[in-house]
């Protein structure tokens, strides 16, 4: 009797920034059926859900899910609150302590969320786009959070208790920006689909100073790579 071979899923988290658009690019070449999942959370730069769109069309993926939670009812970020986005920072300033545009709890509830959708889908794979060089001095991009939270997903859930172990992928964590660049052309991605400022002009225009902006243009300078949004 033949037997049909499994279908592997994963839930991919995709928000429209680059690194999240290599991620799911590496999740569809390892041979995963890539559900995208995003978040409209009150963030001031929205712009970014119509990327993320882009993205999941672009790179295949069968469905892709806006869920809205809205963070700003709580602040704390100036992503989500009344803060202003720091600019123009040099790049000690950036690397150093966590800034003003970290999002408290923000990749804990996106990847709770994320793991429930996982385990209504029958899917054990989680892929998230975070990484521990270029965070921006972000704590819940480093591999000691995602150890704990795959440790969470075990006692956590139904599926858990019952014995699944559930993986959160993180291909790019050990990359530099100029790494995950490279590696994104090599799969194909074309980065003019994605967006990555933290404070854009209202048209969606990246403002080219906030620490996404600098990062992201450092990482393409040392790619040897054009970014496609500057020369549009």
């Amino acid at each position: 009797m033949r037997t049909e071979p499994t279908v592997r899923r994963a839930v991919c988290l995709v928000s429209g920034g680059m690194d999240s658009a290599v991620a799911l690019a590496e999740a569809r070449v390892a041979g995963f059926e890539s559900h995208a999942l995003s978040f409209d959370y009150g963030q001031r730069h929205r712009v970014e859900l119509a990327a993320a769109a882009r993205v999941a069309k672009a790179l295949g993926a069968v469905e892709h899910r806006v869920v809205k939670v809205d963070l700003s009812a709580i602040g704390g970020s100036a992503l989500t609150d009344r803060i202003e986005v720091p600019k123009d920072r040099p790049d000690e300033a950036i690397g150093a302590g966590v800034p003003a545009t970290y999002v408290p709890a923000r990749n804990t509830v996106f990847l709770a969320v994320a793991l429930g959708w996982a385990e209504v889908l029958g899917a054990r794979d989680i892929v998230i786009g975070v990484n521990a060089l270029d965070y921006s001095g972000y704590p819940d991009c480093r591999p000691e959070f995602v150890s704990a939270f795959e440790h969470l997903a075990a006692v956590a859930t139904r599926a858990g208790v019952e014995g699944a172990r559930f993986r959160v992928h993180t291909p790019l964590i050990s990359l530099s920006k100029a790494e995950i660049i490279r590696r994104g052309v090599e799969l194909g991605l074309d980065y003019g689909l994605t967006h990555s400022c933290y404070d854009p002009a209202q048209a969606g225009r990246p403002c080219g100073r906030c620490d996404s902006c600098v990062l992201r243009a450092k990482g393409f300078q040392e790619a040897g790579v054009a970014d496609p949004l500057v020369l549009g």
